[in-house]
């Protein structure tokens, strides 16, 4: 399946869309040089195109394996991995002084982007990266001086265990149990559904982080407990032990990502598995929502990368595939032409294309505000990186899906044979817009927890740096970017009106009802932005004709194909939730 990693695309929106030099400018990353940006990018993009991307075939086809001695992943994955952990890239955001680089995240986003043209591998990476950041922010010393070293190395890997068979996105829900032992650990029972990577033989030892109660606990998720349950013991000299009482029982059958097992974990079948507590006692959800934030921000990227691969792959068939005239042919022209030249096909091409395009941009500049945040302690960029986060893992996924679903089409009856692979994107990209939070818990999230911060202040504020850039535009001059600025401006004024009466004239129930099409309606206004920032910079600044030609023509695209949706979303987010009562529950169960 073809992929090659978009690095000019990716090292542009980066710089000239999500705003990266800010991260340079306030003095932390000043070793940071250009040179070395591209370094990073360009060997990225070599591991991935030769080595990460080339095996998403063969992991779909042979899948993870359950036997007598755990799980199994295909020989070409435990290759790659060996691969991905001697070059480092784990560690590029980690703390220094657990053996990380200490480089932006939104420069390791970046990086992730590329992995994700085989997202059943870069599953791993993505739950021990949020592993070490739980770890990071609330183990206590010894247990980051015990266990972090190696999950930043990438050498162990670490799981998240939150969901049990009666518990999915209801975590205060879960019955596992903590009893507290003599020695200041705790006995840990309990079955955990969905677990990726809970058990694989391509890292020495997985670090699981496991949500369970301690007796005696409060209901809900205040009751709720983090503990580090390490599937093999770890000595006092750094050497592995025996095995702890933590198996997977069972792999689940999944129509897609079938490299990435996802597992049963059953903790204290013979006795107890043994934990230790994490944070304090009743904690768990705070220390875990540190994991399950990089978490929705890391499987927007994965939105991301499924997409530009799906693009990619659609792009190369219709270049090659011959069906039809071409268009206005005469009569005695009977030659078959390229697909590409159908205008339906290239419109469906150029729909991938902006999609994938405004979703990465959404995606970059959340990594920069959540950088931003933590270097600098700026409470507006964490309250940018509180708002982009819900946009940036609904938005960035369920294009995720309408793209594979469009390179599907775009092959024909051949995108539904196995064979050609454009099946696979289709399927793997299902499960994004699922886990790490459904996207109705996103919309739910934004609309609820994200409008009213600082009053509203922070959604306003983005607002008004969307108006910017589409006045930069209608000042240039150019016909395109006016052309641009006008249908941003529509747009944004839509957003901004919509915004208005969620949060001032809208019934509880009908916010609610209007979440889903509201956070659609923000985040292609908000796609469209950056998209037009790109597109004005590239007007700024000396670029390749044909890529400039690229941005140009995919930022107006956007405009009239896609933006010219957000009246309509509005419409959808008003109609309030009078009209699902009216249908009524027995007439939708008749």
């Amino acid at each position: 399946m073809t992929y090659k990693a978009p690095v000019d695309e990716i090292r542009f929106a980066l710089m000239q869309e999500a705003g990266f030099e800010r991260l340079i400018a306030n003095g932390k990353y000043e070793d940071l040089s250009d040179d070395l940006i591209d370094a990073i990018l360009d060997e990225a993009a070599k591991l991935a195109d030769n080595v990460i991307a080339p095996i998403s075939w063969d992991g779909d086809q042979k899948g993870a394996q359950l036997g007598p001695d755990g799980v199994t992943v295909p020989e070409s994955f435990k290759q790659a991995y060996k691969q991905y952990v001697e070059g480092g890239w784990p560690t590029l955001a980690a703390p220094v002084e657990y053996g990380g680089q200490g480089l932006p995240l939104a420069l390791s986003n970046a990086v992730t982007e590329m992995m994700n043209a085989n997202i059943g591998f870069q599953l791993c990476p993505m739950l021990s990266n949020g592993g070490m950041e739980a770890l990071a922010a609330h183990a206590s010393e010894e247990q980051k001086q015990k266990y972090l070293h190696k999950v930043v190395s990438g050498e162990w890997s670490a799981t998240m265990n939150l969901t049990e068979s009666h518990a999915g996105s209801d975590v205060g829900n879960i019955r596992a149990k903590a009893e507290p032992q003599d020695d200041g650990s705790y006995k840990i029972t309990g079955t955990k559904i969905y677990i990726t990577y809970g058990d694989h033989d391509m890292a020495e030892n997985i670090i699981h982080l496991v949500l369970a109660r301690t007796p005696n606990a409060p209901e809900g998720t205040k009751g709720i407990s983090l503990f580090l349950v390490p599937k093999f013991f770890v000595n006092d000299d750094g050497s592995l032990g025996a095995r702890n009482d933590a198996k997977c029982i069972g792999l689940e059958e999944k129509m897609g990502i079938h490299a990435s097992p996802t597992c049963v974990m059953a903790f204290g079948e013979e006795g107890g598995a043994t934990g230790w507590l994490i944070g304090a006692e009743n904690r768990g959800m705070a220390c875990m929502f540190t994991m399950m934030n990089n978490a929705r921000l890391h499987v927007g990227l994965q939105g991301v990368g499924v997409a530009e691969r799906a693009t990619q792959h659609a792009l190369a068939y219709a270049l090659e595939r011959k069906q039809g005239r071409k268009p206005g042919a005469g009569k005695d022209d009977n030659e078959a032409v390229e697909i590409i030249h159908h205008p339906d096909v290239r419109r469906m091409l150029m729909t991938m294309r902006a999609l994938t395009d405004a979703a990465r941009g959404i995606c970059y500049e959340n990594g920069v505000a959540a950088d931003l945040a933590h270097s600098e302690n700026d409470e507006a960029a964490r309250a940018r990186n509180d708002l982009l986060t819900p946009l940036s893992k609904a938005f960035s996924t369920d294009i995720a899906n309408e793209v594979a679903a469009i390179g599907v089409q775009v092959h024909g009856g051949m995108g539904f044979i196995e064979e050609t692979g454009a099946a696979q994107h289709a399927r793997d990209a299902r499960i994004l817009t699922i886990y790490e939070g459904t996207n109705g818990i996103q919309a739910l999230d934004l609309v609820g927890r994200k409008l009213p911060l600082g009053n509203g202040s922070v959604v306003a504020d983005y607002i008004g740096e969307m108006r910017e850039t589409a006045e930069v535009c209608r000042q240039s001059n150019n016909p395109v970017l006016v052309d641009i600025a006008d249908k941003l401006g529509d747009a944004i004024a839509t957003l901004e009106e919509t915004t208005e009466w969620l949060m001032k004239d809208g019934k509880p129930m009908d916010v609610l009802a209007g979440a889903t099409p509201y956070l659609r309606l923000f985040a292609l206004t908000a796609g469209g932005h950056y998209l037009a920032r790109g597109a004005y910079a590239v007007t700024q600044q000396a670029v390749n004709p044909q890529f400039a030609q690229r941005k140009m023509a995919t930022a107006q695209f956007f405009a009239h194909n896609l933006l010219s949706q957000c009246s309509g979303l509005a419409t959808s987010v008003k109609a309030g939730n009078d009209m699902l009562d009216d249908i009524g529950l027995e007439a939708l169960a008749s």
